[in-house]
C-alpha cells in the first residue's frame, strides 16, 4: 500500500532537493532555448544530458521518498541517493566549467544564465552531500558511498569524458596513442565490472580473494594511467602547436580536454590503488 509522507518534502534535505529539481529545470531550458547550433560540440550534448539526467533522478527520489516507495525498493536506498548526490556533484561541476568555456560569450546573455545557475545547482548538491554525510545513522555505507565506491564513479565518469573528446585521426597510425586509447577501454570496462560485480554482491562466487585481485587490477590501472599521461601529451603535442583558425573549440582543444581527464584519472587510480592496500592489509586488522 503506498502512503504519502509530507514530511520528506520539509526536511533540509528534501528541500534541498526540490530546489536541485527547479533549478536543474531552469539551466536546462535555458540552454534549450538557445537551440542546438550545426556545429555543437559532443559537450554541448554531455552537458545537456547532466542537467536532465541530475533533473530526472532527483524528481524520482522525491517522489518514492514522499509515497515511502523508497522503503520497499530491493536495494540500500541511503546509500543510492548518497552516491547519486555525490555524482550530481561531480557532473554539475564539470557542466559549469564545460558550458561557460565553449558557449558562452559577452552577449549570450541565456548562456551566461544558464552557467550561473549551473553552478547554483552544484552548490545544492554539495550541501545535500554534506547534510546527507552529517544525518548519517552510523550504520555501514554501501559501496557506492564508500572512498572505493566514489572512486569508481570518479573513475569511469573522467573516461567518459576522454572518449566524448576522442576522434580516431587523433590516434589513428599512432602505435604509442593507440596504447593510450587501449589503457582508457580496458580500465573503463573493468571499473564499471567491479562495481557492478560489488553492488550485485556477486565477489562471494569468486573462487579466490576478490580484494586481493582488485588490488592487483589497481596497482596495474595506476601504472598503465601513469604511462597514458606521459605518452599521450608528449605524442599528440609533438611539432601540433594549436592552428590558428582552431576558433573556440576544434580537434587541438580536445586533446587538451584529453590530457587533463588523464592527469585527473591518473591520480584517481593512483588513490584507489594506495586505499585498496591500506584497507586489505592495515586497516583490516585493526
Amino acid at each position: 500500500m503506498v502512503t504519502v509522507d509530507f514530511k520528506t518534502l520539509t526536511v533540509p534535505v528534501g528541500i534541498l532537493r526540490i530546489l536541485e529539481v527547479i533549478f536543474t529545470c531552469v539551466t536546462f531550458s535555458l540552454v534549450a532555448s538557445v537551440g542546438l547550433k550545426p556545429d555543437a560540440s559532443p559537450y554541448w550534448g554531455w552537458c545537456i544530458f547532466t542537467w536532465v539526467f541530475c533533473f530526472f533522478f532527483t524528481l524520482i527520489i522525491l517522489i518514492l521518498e514522499f509515497t515511502n516507495v523508497s522503503t520497499k525498493v530491493p536495494f540500500a536506498w541511503e546509500d543510492f541517493t548518497a552516491a547519486f548526490a555525490i555524482l550530481a556533484s561531480v557532473l554539475c561541476l564539470f557542466a559549469s566549467i564545460l558550458y561557460p568555456t565553449f558557449f558562452t560569450c559577452n552577449t549570450c546573455y541565456r548562456q551566461i544564465g544558464a552557467s550561473v545557475v549551473s553552478w547554483i545547482c552544484f552548490a545544492l548538491y554539495v550541501a545535500q552531500v554534506v547534510l546527507i554525510h552529517l544525518r548519517s545513522t552510523g550504520q555501514n555505507s554501501g559501496f557506492l558511498s564508500t572512498p572505493p565506491g566514489i572512486m569508481k564513479m570518479l573513475e569511469s565518469f573522467f573516461t567518459f569524458l576522454i572518449f566524448l573528446s576522442l576522434e580516431v585521426s587523433q590516434y589513428s597510425g599512432s602505435p604509442a596513442l593507440n596504447w593510450c586509447v587501449a589503457v582508457y577501454s580496458l580500465c573503463f570496462i573493468f571499473a564499471i565490472a567491479i562495481t557492478f560485480l560489488t553492488l550485485g554482491n556477486l565477489t562471494v562466487y569468486f573462487p579466490f580473494s576478490f580484494e586481493k585481485f582488485a588490488i592487483v587490477y589497481n596497482v596495474l590501472a595506476a601504472l598503465m594511467y601513469i604511462t597514458a599521461m606521459v605518452i599521450w601529451p608528449l605524442y599528440s603535442f609533438h611539432n601540433n602547436k594549436r592552428p590558428v583558425d582552431c576558433g573556440r573549440l576544434c580537434s587541438w582543444d580536445k586533446l587538451v580536454m584529453i590530457t587533463v581527464m588523464t592527469i585527473f584519472n591518473s591520480i584517481v587510480y593512483t588513490l584507489d590503488a594506495i586505499y585498496s592496500i591500506l584497507l586489505v592489509f592495515f586497516l583490516s586488522n585493526e
